[in-house]
């Protein structure tokens, strides 16, 4: 019996105000309760919190509601795949540890139901990005991570929001000129052999067909919350 897998990406919890941000935990909550009856794994493809930044023994207040259904979910026996996103400042071993996610800190080539899937949070990817790939590179460098735990968890985390704020800024203003760079880094997965290649980031959703393949960007829930479900051979975007 062929399994089933649901998708998300893009939630960024912490962004918007008291009120939206309480709607759409209200309807993430929902979603994960419904994967765990309806699904054999789950892929978040980054970014669920607009910021995330783990110490040893610290991680930031709220949204508790969220990591008890990801609990929830993994004592279903979900298999949880975690993909580490440009808002995804550092984890440590806490999502591991409490939901035995496995953490993907760049891409992942996986055969699902007898089809090749590509999957990525997709920031990095863009060839003519240097800029970001340069802060990238900062971001998720041990050696700096190190020295920002060393700061006090008020302070760092007050200063990973801020970053957060200042990298979606960045992400929302920047001309990437005519030609979508992930749509071209996902041609060259298809033409490579993948059926699906899987992104998240741009906050665009996007479905393309390519040759035999297709590169499906889902969006983000700052605008219209949905998950994607490959089952019997088929992939499809459901709205929530």
């Amino acid at each position: 019996m062929e399994k089933v897998y649901l998708f998300i990406s893009d939630i960024h919890l912490g962004l918007q105000d008291k009120t939206q941000e309480e709607a759409k935990e209200k309807k993430l909550i929902g979603f994960l309760k419904f994967a765990e009856t309806n699904c054999d794994e789950l892929f978040i493809v980054g970014d669920l919190f607009d910021y995330w930044f783990e110490y040893k023994r610290v991680y930031q207040k709220g949204f508790y509601r969220t990591l008890a259904a990801l609990k929830d979910l993994s004592e279903r026996k979900i298999k949880l795949h975690y993909f580490i996103g440009n808002h995804d400042f550092l984890h440590r071993d806490f999502f591991e540890k409490e939901f035995g996610a496995i953490m993907h800190h760049d891409k992942l080539s996986v055969e699902l139901n007898g089809k090749k899937f590509f999957i990525a949070h997709g920031d990095g990817l863009v060839s003519n990005d240097t800029g970001y790939n340069i802060l990238k590179w900062i971001l998720r460098n041990k050696f700096f991570q190190w020295l920002y735990s060393l700061l006090h968890p008020d302070l760092g985390i007050a200063i990973a929001s801020k970053t957060s704020k200042s990298s979606r800024e960045y992400t929302d203003k920047k001309d990437y000129g005519e030609v979508d760079g992930l749509y071209e880094a996902a041609k060259k997965k298809i033409d490579e052999g993948f059926d699906y290649v899987i992104f998240g980031h741009l906050h665009k959703r996007i479905w393309q067909n390519y040759k035999q393949g297709n590169y499906i960007n889902m969006g983000s829930w700052l605008d219209k919350p949905c998950y994607g479900v490959f089952k019997n051979q088929k992939f499809e975007i459901v709205d929530l």
